[in-house]
């Protein structure tokens, strides 16, 4: 059985793991200095959710209509000049001066960059490992990027109440600096997927059209999407901390809660062994336990109850490995592509709304509606994909 270890004794493979993880720590710690500063200056759940939400929105056209750049030029010069202009921006975001709006402008442009560097990255993995060594790769990146998000989150709640959120920007600038280099030093220069090749406009959407008409993969879509609605409390983590009377300290735990759940439910998905039968139940009972949080139950039990809704998450994983299975070979780096952006792109519709609702109605109970809605949501894609399994035609 191929370990983990034994991927990262790939020299090339090693070098794209690592510059990801330190590109994705800058990301999230900046992710949640800004969130925090939006709120410190506004008050605002709105302008706070808005904030947070556009680090997510732009991967709406992002993905599609740049992710086939990853195809027409060489994927590791690609990868070295999205992080240095990702780097430019956000060390112009740090700057003192840059007003509010100007920085939340640079914030959508750097993040719109991470779509055709994400196509890149992806593409590249699959020239790095062999067949046998491939699918734990796949792996590895996934418990890493949840990992990640754990520890950028739990460590920005820390550095946003204890040091400048511009320089946590810095640090985002730094870390992609540092992600260009190692993978400048660390893989090979390839030529370009498709050389010459003129892309024609009808084909950049290809894979959507793709998925919407494939009931199995619109149905697994759907599912994965369904994280809008147990992402949204992370946007609101900082009022919701505040609504229950918590400190710098409950806000990184809140915000760890999620993401560790997901690790843990992660691991013990791929250690018990659970199979796609499972993927229906947890993914309609992954919104549930957020219905309690209107009841404003309290950091340590918020706590608890985003750790489950994190480890009923895990089923992620279980879509995810579903859905390039079934997808088209011809087409998978599409219709993949198109799952990520719109997976990433849900996430900051469901916290950009999650902000007006928790204006009018408070954050706690808008965390417990966003619960009602993705069990309602939830119930009928489960007993979709229960028939598409089954050979029959699905929604």
């Amino acid at each position: 059985m191929t370990t983990f270890a034994d991927v990262l004794r790939v020299t090339e493979f090693r070098a794209l793991w690592v510059s990801g993880l330190i590109s994705r720590l800058g990301d999230q710690l900046a992710r949640v200095a800004l969130a925090v500063l939006a709120y410190e200056l506004t008050r605002s759940a709105t302008i706070t959710t808005l904030t947070y939400a556009l680090t997510f929105i732009p991967n709406l056209i992002g993905g599609p209509l740049l992710g086939h750049l990853a195809d027409r030029f060489p994927r590791r010069r690609l990868m070295i000049a999205c992080d240095l202009a990702r780097a430019l921006l956000v060390g112009l975001m740090a700057v003192p001066a840059v007003p509010f709006p100007v920085l939340c402008v640079m914030l959508f442009f750097t993040t719109l960059i991470d779509a055709p560097e994400r196509a890149a990255r992806i593409a590249t993995t699959p020239d790095v490992l062999d067949e046998e060594r491939y699918q734990t790769g796949v792996t590895l990146l996934g418990l890493t990027q949840q990992v990640t998000v754990l520890v950028g989150l739990g460590f920005g709640g820390l550095i946003a109440t204890a040091l400048p959120t511009r320089v946590a920007l810095l640090a985002n600038a730094v870390s992609f600096l540092v992600a260009a280099l190692i993978v400048a030093v660390g893989t090979k220069d390839r030529p370009a997927a498709s050389t010459g090749r003129v892309v024609a406009p009808g084909e950049l959407l290809a894979g959507v059209r793709i998925v919407m008409g494939d009931t199995r993969l619109r149905t697994l879509l759907g599912m994965a999407m369904l994280a809008l609605f147990y992402i949204a409390p992370e946007g609101l983590a900082v009022p919701y901390n505040d609504q229950l009377g918590g400190g710098g300290p409950q806000l990184a735990l809140l915000l760890c809660a999620i993401p560790a759940g997901s690790v843990v439910g992660m691991y013990l998905v791929n250690k018990l062994r659970v199979g796609v039968d499972a993927l229906a139940p947890l993914a309609a009972a992954s919104s549930v336990p957020l219905i309690l949080c209107a009841l404003q139950p309290g950091v340590v039990a918020s706590v608890v109850i985003w750790f489950v809704v994190g480890a009923l998450a895990s089923y992620q994983v279980l879509a995810n490995g579903e859905y390039v299975r079934v997808a088209p070979k011809e087409r998978r780096g599409q219709v993949i592509g198109v799952a990520q952006s719109a997976l990433v792109a849900s996430q900051g519709l469901g916290v950009l709304f999650s902000g007006p609702l928790a204006d009018a109605f408070g954050p706690a109970a808008a965390i417990g509606v966003y619960g009602v809605a993705g069990t309602v949501i939830a119930v009928p894609l489960a007993l979709a994909w229960r028939r598409a399994r089954m050979g029959s035609v699905g929604p």
